[in-house]
């Protein structure tokens, strides 16, 4: 079996099983990258290692490789962006197969990555190999890797900051293509155009705390928040857009603290996430959830105070289909016959940050064990994958 590592045609398999045994739970680099590294200098990549840190967070390692000549010399760029961290495996005696063993059984990869999204990294490494091979490393453009070590984790020291370091010394990307897990029940089946917004909302809803024998001496907050809580899931936020799903509103915790059973609390927490469409920005939307939670206060009445805390994670958007999108999913449909549903569907992503530089879609394995136990890809998706993405560059770098 080939080794990944000794050729200079890459194989998609055994480098998926070579970043899968690399144990790069967020934010451990754990030796993915400097694997990514080895293998991608001797195909002509010039790697750049980016790390970043920031009080507060956790430092992350960061890969940028890039072959080829610079736009600026009327070249085009194409850049592949990945994530070369994953989540936590969660409890190892669940397993069937050891998470970090890359294991092959049954016509499938498994291990904690193989879907989301060393596989992608692994088959966009074999395809560039090829086509290299092919074309060699004067193609007239330009082809890079932008791989970071924190979309799993809170994503403050990874892409944002590595696109901004390219743009601060004028270096442009044309497009990208996220190797996200994008494929839902089958393989080659959904691209990514765009992704919802999500916007997290602490409250705090403070009353007066009391004896429950005693009503008229407190003010509730449980009463006034569960007031709140029916003005804000009752009736729909919208009905959805031309490309996007109806805004969602989840609440996921309600906290008090309390455990007397006969004293009404004076302060209570609780946290929605919202995932909302592009009807809305984050600040319109907020101003909107306001208003419903003013007017059930209202109606309560009483002195209580609502207090907010909010975090953006991103903002919705997307790429209107065309070129890129035809792009993708023509080569999707001449390597497959799998006519590709263009979908904004799903959590957010790494595209949320790369769309304010060029157009961007996802495309990738079928996601259906991501961050599960037994995380599993097929070979043969893992070997499909590599030749749609050859063929997305054969036919982006001659056009």
């Amino acid at each position: 079996m080939p080794d990944a590592l000794s050729s200079n045609v890459i194989d998609v398999i055994e480098l998926t099983r070579a970043l899968v045994r690399c144990e790069s739970v967020t934010p451990r680099e754990a030796g993915a990258l400097d694997l990514l590294e080895r293998t991608l200098s001797p195909l002509g990549f010039r790697c750049e290692r980016m790390d970043f840190t920031q009080a507060g967070t956790d430092d992350v390692a960061n890969l940028y490789a890039r072959i080829g000549q610079a736009r600026e010399a009327n070249g085009r760029h194409f850049c592949f962006a990945g994530h070369s961290d994953v989540v936590p495996v969660g409890d190892l005696s669940s397993w069937t197969i050891g998470p970090f063993a890359a294991e092959l059984s049954g016509g499938y990869l498994f291990g904690r990555g193989a879907a989301d999204m060393k596989g992608a990294i692994a088959a966009f490494t074999e395809a560039v190999s090829h086509f290299v091979a092919k074309r060699g490393r004067d193609f007239g453009g330009a082809i890079s890797l932008l791989i970071t070590g924190d979309e799993e984790g809170p994503a403050v020291n990874g892409t944002a900051k590595m696109l901004k370091r390219l743009a601060d010394r004028g270096e442009k990307i044309d497009v990208c293509v996220v190797g996200e897990p994008t494929s839902s029940k089958r393989f080659g089946d959904m691209i990514k155009i765009g992704r919802r917004g999500s916007m997290t909302v602490d409250l705090t809803v403070r009353g007066v705390q009391g004896h429950v024998g005693y009503p008229e001496r407190l003010d509730n907050p449980l009463h006034r928040l569960s007031a709140m809580i029916e003005a804000l899931v009752r009736e729909p936020i919208d009905r959805g857009s031309k490309h996007f799903q109806p805004t969602s509103l989840q609440f996921t915790t309600i906290d008090v603290g309390n455990k007397a059973t006969n004293i009404a609390p004076g302060t209570v927490h609780a946290r929605f996430n919202t995932r909302f469409n592009d009807l809305w920005t984050s600040k319109t939307l907020l101003a909107h959830l306001q208003e419903r939670i003013d007017r059930a206060s209202a109606r309560i009445g009483g002195n209580g105070i609502v207090e907010y805390k909010v975090e953006v994670s991103g903002e919705s958007f997307y790429t209107p289909p065309g070129p890129l999108s035809d792009l993708v999913a023509g080569a999707i449909r001449d390597v497959t016959g799998v006519e590709a549903e263009l979908s904004t569907t799903g959590g957010t992503s790494d595209a949320r940050f790369i769309r304010a530089y060029c157009p961007v879609i996802e495309f990738g394995l079928i996601g259906e064990s991501m961050h599960k136990v037994d995380e599993k890809s097929a070979v043969a998706d893992l070997k499909t994958l590599a030749r749609v993405y050859e063929t997305v560059l054969d036919r982006f770098f001659t056009a």
